[in-house]
């Protein structure tokens, strides 16, 4: 019994060694526009569900998704956001493929997390994605704007989307259209 666990701390120790041997010569690879294997992307999609799970406290909106709010959490989006997550015209970003891992296009695929979810990710951030905590430089009332947006983006009222048609030449996707599943 005390080889088999001598033989289990031994092999802890020689992979950690080789992890940071890897990691200190440079040979981990750092380009940002790489395109991530299958796996890697399974298991730090699972990384950041779990982490939100248990961090991300389940509170509500105090923000009443009026359609007012709605509008000024798209304009925030249009300030903030759309650059790298897509735009309002239904525009893929152009840095959509520059990040390691690609940032999510919010507009083409819109996301199916619940509130809480999305507010949490927006205020604290997602760390190495390149998405910033913006609860430094946005209002509380903002961000929660803003999440109200990003939940509703299928399912907006008729003057959020006129709104969005007369300003920007294009409306939301239609709900039917859209994949389900949104990608990290």
């Amino acid at each position: 019994m005390r080889t088999f666990i001598l033989g289990i701390i031994t092999t802890l120790l020689v992979l950690s060694l080789g992890g940071l041997t890897v990691a200190t010569l440079g040979l981990m690879p750092t380009k940002a526009d790489a395109t991530p294997p299958r796996l890697e992307r399974r298991v730090a999609a699972g990384a950041l569900d779990a982490s939100m799970e248990r961090h991300a406290p389940r509170t509500s909106s105090p923000i009443p998704p009026s359609d007012e709010n709605l509008i000024d959490g798209m304009k925030v989006y249009t300030m903030n956001c759309s650059m790298c997550h897509g735009t309002l015209d239904n525009q893929a970003s152009p840095l959509e493929k520059s990040f390691y891992p690609p940032v999510p296009q919010l507009i083409l695929n819109p996301l199916n997390d619940p509130e809480w979810h999305i507010y949490y990710a927006v205020r604290t951030g997602v760390r190495y994605t390149g998405m910033p905590a913006w609860n430094k430089a946005l209002s509380d009332q903002d961000i929660w704007k803003v999440t109200a947006f990003l939940a509703r983006i299928q399912t907006l009222p008729p003057g959020v989307r006129d709104y969005w048609k007369q300003s920007f030449g294009a409306g939301p996707p239609d709900a039917g259209s859209e994949k389900d599943e949104h990608k990290r």
